[in-house]
């Protein structure tokens, strides 16, 4: 079950679709409850930021951070296998259109949503 490189996304992609088939999960994995699942394990890391302090990075709790971090990952992996959604290109068509609503001259150091920004006449 180990990916051929375990920083390559369909490498590990092929590893999480192997860990389900050969235990028979895919009959329970509709993507439906896999999008479930995946805000279930993120709330869970949520979990262990509550009440910290702002700066506070949780360095005694890295081991639960990181298998938090691994089950958010292998849930979206999950549901892109199920849904038939081709993780790679998708960030980088998803960070193409980020892209353009927020050009970095006219958002760089700032938090606003793009369609709070007064209007612009900027050129892309």
């Amino acid at each position: 079950m180990t990916p051929d490189d375990p920083n390559d996304l369909r490498s590990l992609s092929r590893a999480v679709s192997d860990f389900m088939e050969v235990r028979d999960w895919a009959q329970y994995h509709a993507p439906k409850n896999v999008a479930a699942a995946i805000a279930i394990e993120a709330a869970e890391l949520q979990q262990i930021y509550v009440w910290r302090e702002l700066d506070d990075a949780a360095e005694d709790k890295r081991d639960e951070i990181e298998a938090e971090a691994a089950d958010i990952a292998i849930c979206l992996l999950n549901f892109c296998n199920r849904a038939g959604v081709d993780l790679g290109p998708a960030v980088l068509k998803k960070l193409s259109s980020a892209d353009r609503k927020y050009p970095i001259e006219r958002v760089r150091g700032r938090r606003e949503k793009y369609d709070e920004y007064e209007e612009w006449d900027g050129e892309r």
